[in-house]
């Protein structure tokens, strides 16, 4: 199976000898689930293809179409007009492992999960089924991060989706990533190149939905891009409102977001920052550009004016880059539920306890820390 050899090639960096209780768990865990699943047999699971659930994500993209029946590589990574359309996703029903499954690394998850069909809608019928499907529920608009094909990313969203207990409300903006690790800066090129695109959706969206209801969710380097959307959506539209913006482990020069906060700060309901101290995607970032991420613990945030940043240091370490705690952290998708959901400010969300006039630390429920 494709995520044993995957997860193979991360266990010897991740059971090694001085590692925390929680992680020596996690390979213990592991190795029971590759197996239990090694000895299931061919009969068990073709009964288990009759079991796998069907997910369907909304998407814009400014990817090329590839011209491939493949479902995984429909859309490449050159850049290209926008296009709408739904991925359906399919996840194998692990219900059989019980509470093994359920305690599994999300890592694991992520590799039960496959790109079954993307089937092309206009962009006019997206948000039309996007309104009615949502009723009174606020949109949020997600944005990835370097190295996301958009296979990859397909499958990112639903994780995040589910974490988050963000079902129907979740609207996916897939610019040109390559989706390969060597290839960070033609990917923040690709992003820049994809601004303008991405401040006309937040516009199209704030259009539809009106004042105050438009989320905007942005990982690492997506994050940069959605800052940059809404600089440039505050240059023309300055009097207009829009909800919550969720800049979850973004890679962006923290002293620039500083300095054009004044200028996007009015035209948000709220705007959250998400930082840790075991970010090495981040720590990287910082030496390749020079200077502190914003997504990294220990800034300054007291400078940061109407903006509430919560601290995951504490929260234990779901994977190995400590940057994608957006998808597999269930104590962070707990948190962004009760902010996308329920408006509730930091004060009113009961994991957070205070640590700055602005600052707060997310503690993981009992469960999580006992792991």
């Amino acid at each position: 199976m494709r995520f044993l050899s995957i997860y193979l090639k991360r266990f010897p960096k991740s059971c090694g000898s001085g590692f925390s209780r929680n992680a020596v768990a996690q390979c213990f865990l592991v190795l029971t689930l590759l197996v239990t699943c090694a000895v299931i047999s061919p009969s068990v699971l073709r009964a288990q293809e009759q079991q796998l659930e069907n997910a369907q994500i909304p998407f814009l993209t400014l990817r090329n179409r590839t011209g491939s029946s493949i479902p995984e590589r429909y859309f490449g990574d050159r850049r290209s007009d926008l296009k709408a359309g739904q991925c359906e996703v399919r996840s194998l029903d692990l219900s059989a492992l019980g509470s093994l499954a359920d305690s599994a690394p999300g890592f694991i998850r992520e590799e039960f999960l496959r790109v079954e069909q993307v089937t092309e809608v206009s962009q006019d019928a997206l948000l039309e089924a996007l309104v009615h499907n949502l009723g009174s529920q606020q949109p949020v608009l997600y944005v990835h991060g370097f190295n996301i094909s958009f296979e990859k990313g397909c499958r990112r969203a639903l994780l995040l989706r589910e974490n988050a207990d963000l079902n129907g409300q979740l609207l996916w903006f897939s610019w040109p990533s390559d989706g390969a690790v060597t290839n960070y800066t033609r990917d923040e090129s690709d992003l820049y190149w994809s601004v303008p695109d991405l401040a006309e959706v937040i516009l199209s969206l704030y259009g539809l939905f009106g004042t105050d209801q438009v989320n905007v969710v942005g990982h690492s380097l997506g994050a940069r891009g959605v800052v940059l959307a809404l600089y440039e959506v505050a240059n023309r539209y300055p009097d207009i409102r829009l909800g919550e913006i969720v800049l979850l482990a973004p890679d962006m020069d923290f002293e620039i977001f500083a300095r054009i906060l004044a200028r996007i700060r009015p035209i948000a309901r709220g705007i959250t920052v998400y930082v840790t101290e075991g970010d090495r995607a981040l720590a990287l970032s910082e030496q390749l550009h020079g200077y502190p991420r914003l997504g990294e613990a220990g800034n300054d945030v007291s400078i940061l004016n109407g903006v509430e940043v919560v601290d995951l240091s504490g929260l234990p370490i779901w994977d190995l880059t400590g940057h994608l705690y957006h998808i597999y952290s269930p104590a962070l998708g707990d948190d962004l539920n009760q902010l996308l959901k329920k408006g509730a400010a930091a004060a009113l969300r009961p994991n957070l306890v205070s640590a700055g006039a602005n600052l707060w630390m997310l503690r993981a429920p009992e469960e999580e820390n006992a792991e």
